[in-house]
């Protein structure tokens, strides 16, 4: 007797072939990308309209104490307070002590300078667990070992509204700090505001992370943590992470490690680069110090070297790769493949006429040397132009390091081994204004741009574009 349909045995055959090619995407080596370059990779894109510790918007704030431990499904403004204390200081660094013995609830007023958006952040540490409420609305609330989850308002510049603050345990003061929200060019108001950049924010209105990418920053990139919004300032991580992510199946790790104010020709130089001469110097090969000098002469070192940097970024690369299982234990035993690297950087170049002309040789050492280096003959790279620098226009220093970055894209022709493997974005059509060394003003689209163009070319060269 059959015991089974053709059909029935299809589709046995069919789930068989889904779980193991499920079972083998869970054993398959987690995909890194390194970052690097300058303080613009660091980033500097403003999430907000940057928090301050709130206080003379606060009037005639008192504390009250009401007996026992909290309870939730108590109304305390129905109840007589045990005591009530006037706090003469309410925000600052030195707030008047609460006085503790039961629930405590502070009241009183909010008046704003300023017409605008807000975001109300209450306590520190232990005093973060609380409610808080402004003019009837909502805006705070944290429970202890949970997240915050916060609600903006628009406040009205010279209008008065009630505030109102119950902790959740003894562990209550008067500190706190105070966001705008609605700045333009920050994070928030893209998103909250002009609905850019949606899968960043719930539907709650909190930042969220994905639990697919990882990022890992050292040196002055500093963090680790699923890749998601965290602090008052992204980079193109942010951008980059969410585009690489969702071409990938397997885990992403985003490793970035870079330095400010840093040059290629200098403090990022890489290993083997050799000196050269230019107007009568001598500029340093890597390991040598100092920058340049006089032809002929016998230089004194200072306490840094050409490639100081290169080292100290990747070395830092290097210790957490060496050490991925410790570094990420809920990956152990994975592995990892190496990618890709990307690169923005350039500015410091362009103050040096030397450094600016030197600029194309360097980077073609860059990326062969990163590849050797970190045993990725097949890693990807992509490179960033400067945001305010247009090809129609360029010149002088700006123009050498414009060409040079444009030249060793593989699509240029220039370098027939980096065909299909390197790859240039052309920043400024995606810059919302400023420079390079005015971070383009904090504006968070151009860092969010940027990073989704650095992705996209990225994934075209691993051929995950489906084109």
């Amino acid at each position: 007797m059959q015991w089974r349909s053709p059909a029935r045995a299809m589709l046995w055959a069919l789930i068989i072939v889904a779980v193991s090619a499920k079972s083998a995407l869970a054993q398959s080596p987690v995909k890194v990308f390194i970052l690097s370059g300058q303080s613009n990779m660091v980033g500097a894109g403003k999430v907000d309209g940057g928090s301050s510790r709130w206080g003379s918007q606060f009037l005639e704030p008192t504390v009250s104490v009401y007996e026992g431990q909290y309870d939730p499904a108590v109304d305390y403004d129905s109840l007589k307070p045990l005591k009530t204390l006037k706090l003469d200081k309410f925000g600052g660094t030195e707030p008047t002590p609460y006085p503790g013995g039961g629930v405590q609830v502070t009241r009183g007023s909010v008046q704003v300078n300023e017409t605008g958006v807000y975001q109300f952040r209450p306590g520190y540490g232990g005093s973060m667990d609380n409610v808080m409420e402004v003019d009837g609305k909502e805006v705070h609330r944290k429970r202890a070992g949970e997240g915050a989850v916060r609600v903006d308002i628009k406040l009205e510049a010279g209008k008065k509204v009630p505030f109102k603050i119950t902790y959740f345990s003894n562990d209550a003061n008067g500190l706190g700090w105070i966001a705008r929200m609605d700045v333009p060019g920050a994070l928030s108001t893209l998103v909250k505001q002009h609905g850019m950049y949606p899968y960043l924010m719930n539907e709650q209105g909190q930042w969220v992370s994905r639990d697919d990418v990882w990022y890992k920053g050292v040196v002055t990139a500093g963090g680790s943590r699923w890749l998601g919004v965290d602090g008052g300032r992204i980079g193109p991580e942010v951008g980059f992470g969410h585009i690489v992510g969702n071409a990938i199946d397997e885990p992403v790790l985003i490793l970035k490690t870079s330095q400010g104010n840093r040059s290629l020709s200098w403090d990022f130089l890489p290993p083997g680069s050799e000196r050269f001469e230019h107007d009568g110097k001598v500029y340093a090969g890597y390991k040598e110090s100092p920058l340049s000098w006089e032809k002929g002469a016998d230089p004194e070192p200072i306490n840094w070297y050409a490639g100081k940097q290169y080292d100290d970024c990747f070395s830092a690369a290097h210790e957490v790769l060496d050490n991925f299982d410790e570094q990420f234990p809920h990956w152990k035993g994975r592995g990892y493949e190496i990618q890709g690297f990307v690169w923005w950087q350039g500015d410091k170049d362009r103050y040096v006429e030397a450094h600016a002309m030197q600029y194309e040789k360097n980077l073609v050492h860059l990326i062969k040397t990163l590849r050797k280096e970190f045993k990725a003959p097949n890693a990807k790279f992509v490179l960033g132009t400067l945001g305010q620098t247009q090809k129609e226009n360029a010149a002088g220093n700006e123009k050498f390091i414009l060409e040079a970055q444009l030249a060793v894209d593989g699509e240029s022709g220039k370098y027939s081994t980096f065909k299909g493997n390197v790859a240039t974005v052309y920043t400024n059509p995606l810059s919302q204004g400023g420079a390079s060394n005015s971070h383009y003003n904090g504006n968070a689209q151009t860092y969010m741009d940027v990073g989704i163009g650095l992705g996209k070319a990225m994934v075209k060269l691993l051929k995950l574009d489906n084109e």
